[in-house]
C-alpha cells in the first residue's frame, strides 16, 4: 500500500490523498475519518489496508464515499493457524483452501465493498483490481447485485466504463 501510495502521489500530486499508517491513535482514526465530511471542492483518496481498521463500523454515507478500489483478493497470510484449517477442511469435505483462504479473503472484500453502497439511494463504483476475480471460483462468491460486473482490460476502457456510470 505505502509503494502504491507513493507512486500515486508522484503520478497525481494534484489529488488530496489519505494515507492509513500502522498504530494509528483513536484521535487520528477520527481525524482521518472526519475528512470524508468535509465539503472538498475535489476529490479525497483514501489510501486503507483491506480488511482494517476501516473495514467496519464506518458510515460514510452519500457522497462522502463514492467509490473504492480493492486491490488483492484479501487471503489471509499462510501461518499455522490457516493451515490446520486447510488440513481440517481438505480431510473434512477435500474444500481446505476455499475455507481457510478464499472465503475469509473474499470476507474482507465484501466488507471493504460495502463501505460505499451504505443505503438504497447511495451510488458508487467497486474496482475489484486482481486478475483472479475474473475467475469462476470468485465470480461464484459474489452476491446476485454484482451478476452485472464488468471486467475490463485496459485503463482506457475503466476510463470509458467509469465515465458511462457518473453520466447515467
Amino acid at each position: 500500500m505505502n509503494e502504491v501510495y507513493r507512486v500515486f502521489r508522484e503520478l497525481y500530486p494534484q489529488v488530496d490523498t489519505l494515507l492509513q499508517t500502522s498504530g494509528m491513535t483513536e484521535e487520528a482514526r477520527g481525524e482521518f475519518l472526519e475528512q470524508f465530511d468535509v465539503a472538498r471542492p475535489q476529490t479525497l483518496l483514501g489510501f486503507c489496508v483491506l480488511g482494517g481498521i476501516y473495514a467496519e463500523g464506518i458510515d460514510l454515507r452519500g457522497e462522502r464515499l463514492i467509490g473504492t478500489a480493492i486491490v488483492g483478493v484479501g487471503l489471509p497470510q499462510v501461518n499455522a493457524e490457516q493451515e490446520i484449517l486447510r488440513t481440517y477442511y481438505d480431510r473434512i469435505n477435500g474444500a481446505g483452501f476455499p475455507f481457510a483462504y478464499q472465503y475469509p479473503g473474499m470476507n474482507k472484500v465484501l466488507q471493504a465493498a460495502g463501505r460505499v453502497i451504505r443505503s438504497e439511494q447511495d451510488r458508487g463504483i467497486v474496482l475489484l483490481i486482481d486478475s483472479r476475480f475474473s475467475t469462476a471460483s470468485y465470480r461464484e462468491l459474489f452476491p446476485l447485485h454484482w451478476q452485472h460486473a464488468r471486467t475490463v482490460r485496459s485503463v482506457k476502457e475503466l476510463e470509458q466504463v467509469v465515465t458511462t456510470f457518473w453520466q447515467s
